[in-house]
């Protein structure tokens, strides 16, 4: 076990383990410690304590001493000096039109170095930059290009649930959050709902996501075809947290019931993908028996009504059929004096084969 002490530059952003070297040092208490950057000015947020060896990452560096009222005053004027320096620096960045907004700026406490945060979509030149900021400071000028989670976590702020950025109270790292923590903890999945001040996906999705995995193990899954209580039926909403579900109950004529079951009284018969399968089978083969045993019927009760009622009119000629020869001789037409008959179809085929010939001439035209 190593003891150390726990210290925060500039009261936001990850704390760093220091070796107190005999210090008795409080929380609450500013310190000026040794980097590797240089001398910085700090606040312990946790005194001594003994921590764990693979907890700490050598070289462990010191603490040099308790803040005296001379470095609270040099530390105060480094401040008034960064407001004057982001003033400066947004002018210059307006001036060279570059792409890149200016986020904060901050001095290391001896005041020789000067660091300034921006964000920006892509890679910026700004060498010519750095060497007005430069000749202006008279100092070491670094530019630093960070992430938009970093931006909101220097500027802090409000975040929905009405409290202060967790980024700039207590999160010392960012985690990495999906999509798919949204839809494990059935959440919205409307952007403007689950991403924060910065336009990424909440923080917070993490904090539960552990619990919900874990729950998540023993439920149904949506849609499932489970048996309960009162019946079977197929579930439509679940609570993971209050160990519910909702199952909309199968019913023998008239509306659907819902009811709500705790998971422990539900047991999973089948994947609802599966029941809409064997639904649709079942649909086929009434279809198919419905129509051997009412096809039959319903063709006789259509004969026998239509024999009943006189032939309707239609509007149209009727088909032509073939008689027999003792009709066909009672249908001669009477002849003509040519031997032809007036009603004769082979005389207007004749004529239509006439018409059709080239050159539009009849026989014995030529």
């Amino acid at each position: 076990m190593t003891e150390v002490v726990s210290v925060r530059f500039k009261s936001r952003g990850k704390s760093y383990y220091f070796d107190p070297r005999g210090l008795e040092v409080k929380l609450g208490q500013n310190v000026i410690v040794e980097t590797s950057k240089g001398l910085e000015f700090g606040e312990c947020v946790r005194g001594n304590f003994q921590a764990e060896p693979d907890k700490v990452v050598p070289p462990l560096r010191p603490v040099l001493r308790l803040a005296t009222e001379e470095d609270k005053k040099i530390e105060a004027a480094n401040r008034e000096k960064e407001a004057e320096a982001f003033r400066t620096g947004v002018e210059k960045i307006r001036e060279h039109e570059l792409d890149m907004k200016l986020v904060d700026v901050e001095y290391n406490f001896e005041g020789n170095k000067v660091l300034f945060f921006f964000t920006s979509d892509g890679r910026v030149d700004f060498r010519e930059l750095v060497r007005d900021l430069a000749g202006i400071f008279r100092t070491r000028i670094e530019l630093r290009q960070i992430g938009v989670r970093d931006e909101a976590k220097m500027l802090g702020g409000l975040g929905i649930c009405g409290k202060p950025f967790c980024c700039s109270q207590f999160l010392d790292d960012f985690q990495p959050v999906s999509i798919k923590m949204a839809k494990t903890q059935n959440l919205s999945l409307n952007p403007t709902k689950i991403s924060g001040a910065c336009g990424r996906l909440m923080c917070c999705l993490k904090y539960e996501q552990d619990a919900y995995e874990e729950l998540v193990k023993n439920a149904p899954k949506l849609d499932s075809y489970v048996e309960t209580p009162d019946g079977n039926g197929t579930i439509t909403e679940i609570n993971l947290l209050r160990q519910k579900a909702k199952v909309r109950l199968e019913t023998r004529g008239g509306d659907p019931q819902v009811s709500y079951f705790p998971l422990e009284e539900i047991q999973f018969i089948k994947t609802g993908k599966q029941r809409r399968a064997e639904l649709a089978a079942e649909a086929k083969e009434q279809e198919a028996g419905g129509g051997r045993e009412g096809g039959g019927t319903h063709r006789s009760l259509r004969q026998s009504l239509d024999g009943d009622r006189p032939p309707r009119d239609t509007g149209r000629h009727p088909e032509k059929k073939a008689l027999e020869p003792e009709e066909r001789a009672q249908n001669i037409p009477p002849q003509g004096s040519d031997g032809e008959s007036d009603g004769d179809p082979s005389k207007k085929n004749n004529r239509r084969r006439r018409r059709k010939r080239p050159g539009g001439r009849g026989p014995g035209g030529d």
